[in-house]
């Protein structure tokens, strides 16, 4: 007894030398001390060190007498795993040595973008890409993804507004295996858009099965978000689906091919289809109770990329005779003067007949419904400055007429523009971004790319989106909780992606890390002025490397193009 009793204090007390005093004499590269750690499960923060050696977390705990190149006081600050991107459109920014450093992403903490969505691969083969990266080097680490619209358009070249054919089909297969051979993650898709709106739910199942043995995942930005597809006007006769319908095809796709799969920046979109998110969340929520590995994401504001181009009037009433406007997404296009005129003509010669002027106005009033209603649609320029960043209802009540009449008087007086203005549609409504939020498999994405400061007039996700959750919904509104709001955007994004390095702070984890002061931490970014970097990141590390250092972009490169190899 008195053996086994001594051998055991022996070992209590080496195994409290070893915490103590060994370990903690031990130098690295990098030293966090004194921070609130959450580690990206979703449990509450306790209090360590973590220390930085060889890009990766050599220890976690009370690493007093530790020493290190570089020490960070993190004391006050919550310190948490890098944030994981799932949507992102930083694709052409990483290639650009303009903003490799991939400067509005770091600076609201995000450590790794997966990229190539929306069915759109930026670079054709993936090992291009891949290799443009490397050569060039990367600020944030980078996942690629195998596009649908890209391998549709490969093997169907322009005639693509059909169902593929069984050929068609081998020849995409063969494209996604390639794909994935370069080290992509899986397959995104864009169903919404040109040229993957006329695919079949077969098509892309066949598509899935290539990814399945490679553990890929598949991203889809649905076909519909809300009553109806963007590129739809009331008055085409197309048939199409909506929200609830696209949400049973992107879970139809994981359960005929066992695949995991998400419900890209998930919403519901349109005045007339508020609510309808607690029927989305019902079915996938249904559907992982059928073992079904389904999931979404989300950006948490209240209007979507294509609000910012929001035009009221139908694009057919202003082209002529003959010429196919394709629908109402993604139209806003600048032009002569004399365009514009002519534009305006034939808007006139429509509205006078009044079959034809009917038609213009049912899918005007359809589409001030979807960008979110008369109250909902701001104007932010116009020919007449006194109007700015007034919505189209305060318009129209000054004007003491009905919003569609507002919206034609704006697009017969306005700017050289199609819609006579630019406008921006907040069509979702706080009441759908919330029960999203809280659903424990909804992970966080910007749906934004990199930018140039000052370049464009991009959506404030662009520069906010980690920040602005962390700090409207999560600190300030309480819709979540930290824990809850830090695993959305690592450790969840991990576990859908199948990353076993990232996304949690664990001892030979690479070491992507973030340091926020939540008093400080918040997005700046706004409509009217939205190239503002998020405030209250003062460091951000990844793979070890200091890319934000007291607030500051360091300029360095040390992200990593990733593949499951």
């Amino acid at each position: 007894m008195k053996r086994i009793l001594s051998t055991a204090f022996a070992c209590t007390l080496f195994c409290s030398l070893a915490f103590s005093g060994f370990t903690q004499q031990q130098s690295y590269d990098a030293l966090i001390t004194g921070g609130r750690i959450l580690d990206g499960t979703g449990n509450p923060w306790f209090a360590a060190d973590i220390a930085i050696k060889d890009g990766k977390i050599a220890a976690i705990g009370r690493l007093n007498g530790a020493t290190a190149k570089r020490v960070i006081d993190a004391r006050g600050h919550y310190v948490v795993p890098g944030f994981i991107d799932i949507h992102s459109h930083a694709d052409e920014g990483l290639g650009s040595t303009r903003t490799n450093t991939n400067p509005n992403d770091i600076t609201q903490g995000i450590t790794t973008v997966v990229v190539n969505q929306d069915g759109r691969s930026s670079n054709w083969p993936l090992s291009k890409q891949r290799a443009l990266y490397q050569q060039q080097g990367i600020g944030t680490n980078a996942m690629l993804m195998v596009g649908h619209g890209t391998v549709r358009g490969m093997a169907m070249k322009n005639d693509f507004r059909r169902p593929a054919t069984a050929g068609e089909i081998e020849a995409m297969k063969a494209l996604v295996k390639q794909g994935m051979e370069d080290g992509a993650f899986g397959l995104t898709a864009g169903l919404e858009y040109v040229p993957g709106r006329w695919s079949e739910t077969q098509e892309l199942i066949e598509l899935a099965k290539v990814i399945a043995p490679y553990q890929g995942v598949y991203i889809s930005h649905e076909r519909s978000e809300g009553r109806d597809p963007m590129w739809k006007n009331a008055s085409d006769p197309t048939p199409s689906v909506d929200l609830l319908l696209a949400v049973k095809e992107t879970i139809e796709i994981g359960e005929k091919t066992g695949i995991t799969v998400v419900a890209s920046h998930l919403k519901a979109k349109g005045a007339s289809f508020w609510g309808s998110s607690f029927a989305a969340t019902r079915l996938i929520a249904e559907a992982r109770a059928r073992s079904v590995s389904v999931y979404a994401d989300q950006y948490p504001y209240p209007t979507s990329g294509s609000d910012g181009q929001t035009v009221l009037i139908p694009m057919w009433s202003l082209m002529d005779e003959g010429v196919d406007a394709g629908g109402q997404l993604g139209q806003v296009q600048r032009d002569n003067a004399e365009a514009f005129k002519r534009m305006r003509d034939n808007l006139s010669r429509r509205l006078n007949d009044p079959a034809v002027r009917e038609k213009i106005r049912r899918d005007i009033a359809h589409e001030i419904d979807r960008r979110g209603g008369a109250d909902h649609i701001v104007v932010f320029e116009f020919s007449d400055p006194s109007y700015h960043e007034k919505s189209l209802g305060e318009i129209a009540r000054l004007r003491k007429e009905d919003p569609v009449d507002t919206a034609v008087w704006i697009q017969m007086s306005g700017l050289n523009r199609p819609g006579g203005a630019r406008m921006r549609g907040f069509s979702l409504s706080e009441y759908d971004i919330e029960h999203i939020m809280q659903q424990e498999f909804t992970a966080t994405c910007t749906d934004g790319g990199t930018v140039a400061l000052g370049q464009g007039i991009p959506h404030p996700r662009f520069y906010g989106t980690f920040a602005r959750k962390l700090r409207h919904y999560t600190l300030d509104r309480k819709i979540i909780s930290l824990p809850f709001a830090v695993r959305s955007m690592t450790s969840l994004t991990a576990q859908i992606l199948g990353l076993k390095d990232r996304g949690l702070l664990r001892e030979n984890y690479w070491a992507d890390i973030v340091v926020f002061d939540p008093e400080k931490v918040r997005d700046r970014a706004t409509y009217t002025n939205p190239h503002q970097y998020a405030g209250g990141i003062p460091y951000v590390l990844v793979n070890g490397e200091l890319v934000v250092d007291e607030g500051k972009i360091t300029g360095k490169l040390p992200g990593k193009v990733l593949t499951r190899r």
